[in-house]
């Protein structure tokens, strides 16, 4: 019981840390709108915040109704990693500073950004994404959350990246 309230509150705080990130991106996109940036991908939107609420919903019922149980060996290790995906995430907010988005929106004459996570991949905030994915349920044994989420997450990254790099490839044309 100890641990699925601890877990609550590791949730909480990661539903904080979203909404900072809706706070940042909304921002981001008046900014990249008054100079001129053009947002693609709308389609896939909604399916993705209906995914990222699902995710951290979805953890807290297989814990408090399924009572998926908290294993130590499982749970810390996850843990940290729910941890470094927090700091992988927001090292790409802050490299991409104000063209970063939870939409895609590319802005005539920017160039692209290949410093901070992005020297070594193309699509690092994705990486937080899936491990978070898979990480935060498992900190309390959630495994049907957190397989659920990654094949979901698995076909919506799919639609995403696509279309990301679509948006990205017009912009360098």
């Amino acid at each position: 019981m100890v641990s699925a309230i601890w877990f609550t509150v590791l949730l909480a705080l990661v539903a904080t840390e979203r909404l900072a990130e809706l706070v940042v991106a909304k921002r981001n996109l008046a900014w990249s709108l008054a100079r001129g940036g053009r947002e693609t991908g709308r389609g896939h939107y909604p399916f993705m915040v209906v995914l990222h609420t699902g995710l951290l919903l979805g953890c807290a019922v297989e814990v408090w109704a399924g009572g998926a149980p908290f294993l130590a060996g499982l749970g810390w290790p996850m843990f940290a990693l729910v941890l470094a995906a927090q700091a992988l995430r927001w090292w790409c907010i802050r490299t991409l500073g104000p063209q970063w988005n939870t939409r895609i929106v590319v802005v005539p004459g920017l160039s692209r950004i290949t410093g901070g996570p992005y020297r070594f991949l193309g699509h690092p905030n994705y990486v937080a994404v899936a491990v978070e994915g898979v990480a935060l349920p498992l900190v309390h044994g959630a495994w049907v959350t957190a397989t659920a989420f990654t094949v979901a997450n698995a076909g919506l990254m799919a639609v995403r990246i696509r279309a990301e790099n679509t948006a990205l490839a017009g912009a360098d044309a």
